[in-house]
């Protein structure tokens, strides 16, 4: 798989091809038992010369190594497989074939030919049982991810908290038997996590016989909040003040995400859309929860609907020389 040319994409082409074509000759010779029978008796040599000896070497087998890729790789095929027997004499011929159809051969099991069974392949790789194939193994397909929405007030992403989540899956195995299985899961909710953050349980979705079973994931989802609403790692505040509070000043008091009192004094004069930043009173930074965005108080000024002839007096006799 790791040297397979479509699947290694990472690595150059031309050498992927090449070490390919070597795994694809060895196998051809280890899958043939009378190919490997004449390579265990009598070595490379006598498979790609043509030629047996009269009678086996005393010094037993041998034993594929590195030493023999390269005379491998230069053996040109265009004919059958097998050996013929003739007068001391093999007719031996690689027969080289596309990568996809040896891969599929290897790892699928599905040749006629002797060689490793997908069964034997599994049982050996998986660690999952239930007869599925090995993580990525065989180059199985993956299903399609499987997302759900994991609501979250403000108060959970401004403090943290732990949310238990149940997923609900069937498992099927190559016997046709279903069974349904829900299972509980922990999240972690860490402080500053913003909406869209993804949460990922790992072939956690439905299982099926050959068909790697989908990641179940988690996505952050912020349910509005009465009072805050967030903007970045900014808290954004909507308060509302008397026209004579906006001249002559006022004190606001405001209660955090995580319960605390917060009192804050506008001295200032105040006109519509003022904004009051509060440093530090905003959303935890994920990447470092000990700092924080700011608090941002917009302000708006609330005026009278109607004035008696009085205050307007009044009003022109304070303000007129301003």
């Amino acid at each position: 798989m790791i040297w397979h040319p479509d699947k290694n994409l990472s690595q150059n082409k031309t050498q992927s091809e090449a070490k390919f074509k070597q795994i694809s000759e060895a196998y051809d010779v280890l899958s043939d038992p009378s190919k490997r029978h004449v390579y265990d008796l009598y070595g490379e040599e006598a498979l790609k010369s043509g030629r047996l000896p009269p009678t086996p070497p005393s010094s037993g087998p041998q034993f594929f190594n590195r030493a023999h890729h390269s005379n491998f790789n230069n053996t040109q095929s265009n004919s059958n497989y097998g050996p013929n027997y003739s007068n001391g004499h093999t007719n031996f011929r690689f027969n080289p074939r596309d990568a996809d159809d040896i891969y599929e051969e290897m790892f699928r099991g599905e040749s006629s030919r002797a060689g490793p069974s997908k069964d034997r392949f599994f049982r050996t790789t998986s660690t999952r049982g239930e007869g599925e194939g090995a993580e990525g193994g065989g180059g199985l397909k993956k299903a399609s991810p499987v997302e759900n929405a994991l609501p979250c007030s403000l108060e959970d992403l401004y403090k943290g908290a732990k949310k238990k989540m149940k997923i609900s899956r069937t498992i099927r195995d190559s016997s046709g038997n279903v069974r349904d299985v829900d299972e509980i899961v922990t999240i972690d909710i860490k402080p500053g996590w913003k909406k869209g953050t993804k949460i990922t349980f790992p072939e956690k979705g439905n299982k099926e016989p050959g068909i790697i079973p989908a990641d179940v994931i988690f996505v952050v989802e912020e349910r509005p909040h009465l009072l805050y609403t967030r903007d970045g790692n900014d808290l954004l505040v909507n308060q509302e003040i008397s026209l004579l509070e906006s001249l002559t000043g006022k004190t606001l008091e405001l209660t955090t995400l995580d319960g605390r009192n917060l009192i804050v004094p506008v001295v200032e004069i105040v006109k519509p859309g003022h904004e009051v930043i509060v440093p530090n009173e905003g959303m935890p930074i994920s990447k470092d929860p000990r700092k924080r965005g700011n608090m941002r108080i917009r302000i708006d000024v609330r005026y009278p609907t109607r004035l008696s002839e009085t205050q307007k007096s009044e009003l022109r006799r304070v303000l007129g020389s301003s």
